[in-house]
């Protein structure tokens, strides 16, 4: 539904150069990246709303790279809502129909879809300075949504929301993409949404694609050490490769099967790793023994870092359920347990 090809895109600090990227019909996509990565740059160039020095871009069949923002078939959602401060709820919803040539009998079907899916009802007379940023941004989707385009844009759509708020949204955005014939294209910074949300993703690196495919695959097996970095990898080390075995530092660390195509690093997931105090196999895993050189009480969860003989620091995400009957923050030292299908080579 989206293509890009070859897009270049020059601001006078920043440059996208030569992107390509394909997001598929009905499908949601994920852009992840630090702040100042170019994913908002990348966001206005599908919009048509900053031009580009390069490149096409093509909804579905059509090449739209020439066209104005509102012949582009594209909605567009802000983290800051961008609603009219003196419409109600519902004459913000409809506004944006008085510049699309939708069939009325269409639009009177779609808005109390729209109004049910989102819980706009008892709403729609109120002002947006007496909503709260939930609603607020459901009011934002809705009015996106009225118009019935082809590809709906998020920038950074639950960065604004607190917790409860964020939850809401987060479930009414999978609402929406499931109701919708609708390719949704989001920015985004944080994990969970990407993870809860996206079918595909990719990361963005200083104004390039790092990584594109699905979503779980691109967080367990990143492709780039800035990727493995910023999906939050954190055990990620300098290694050699002999057979069916890594070498980190003094560490000899039995693989799933021989390596044929070794590269650069071995990494592995923080919950993926298993600390205990004994030295038994778990799950077939060889255990490592280490100093206890870190643990952070996360409320449902502890960050164990274990120092090991050699100087290599690996950490674990442990749910506080698996350690019921004892506080690793007494512990001093600990085995960790690495299993071999969770590490992962590049």
């Amino acid at each position: 539904m989206i293509r890009i090809e070859d897009l270049t895109v020059r601001l006078p600090d920043f440059c996208l150069e030569h992107i390509h990227l394909e997001v598929g019909e009905n499908q949601f996509f994920a852009l992840m990246g630090p702040t100042g990565a170019g994913k908002t740059v990348l966001l206005e160039a599908v919009a048509g709303l900053i031009p580009v020095h390069g490149g096409r871009v093509f909804i579905g069949s059509r090449e739209v790279t020439g066209l104005p923002p509102e012949k582009r078939g594209i909605g567009i959602v802000y983290q800051d809502h961008a609603l009219f401060p003196h419409k109600t709820v519902l004459q913000n919803i409809t506004y944006g129909l008085r510049f699309h040539k939708a069939q009325k009998a269409d639009a009177d079907k779609r808005l109390p879809q729209l109004i049910d899916l989102l819980r706009l009802s008892p709403i729609l007379n109120r002002l947006p300075t007496h909503l709260s940023g939930g609603e607020k941004q459901r009011v934002a989707l809705a009015r996106a949504l009225m118009v019935s385009p082809a590809v709906l844009l998020l920038d950074e759509p639950l960065s604004a929301l607190d917790p409860n708020f964020r939850e809401e949204i987060r479930d009414a955005l999978k609402d929406l993409h499931n109701a919708a014939a609708t390719t949704f294209l989001m920015v985004t910074h944080d994990f969970t949404d990407a993870l809860f949300l996206a079918e595909r993703a990719a990361v963005m690196n200083q104004g390039r694609l790092e990584q594109t495919g699905f979503t779980a695959e691109v967080f367990r097996r990143p492709s780039s050490l800035f990727a493995a970095e910023f999906v939050g990898m954190k055990n990620v080390f300098s290694a050699t490769f002999s057979g069916a075995s890594a070498m980190v530092g003094d560490l000899v660390i039995p693989l799933e099967r021989p390596v044929e195509k070794p590269g650069q690093y071995l990494a592995v997931r923080p919950e993926d790793v298993v600390v205990s105090r004994e030295a038994t196999p778990i799950n077939g895993c060889s255990p490592v023994k280490g100093e206890v050189a870190r643990v952070a009480d996360y409320g449902f969860y502890f960050s164990i870092t274990v120092k090991t003989g050699g100087g290599i620091r690996i950490q674990s995400l442990m749910a506080k359920s698996m350690l019921p009957d004892t506080d690793p923050r007494e512990w001093r030292q600990a085995y960790v347990h690495l299993r071999p299908s969770s590490l992962h080579l590049f």
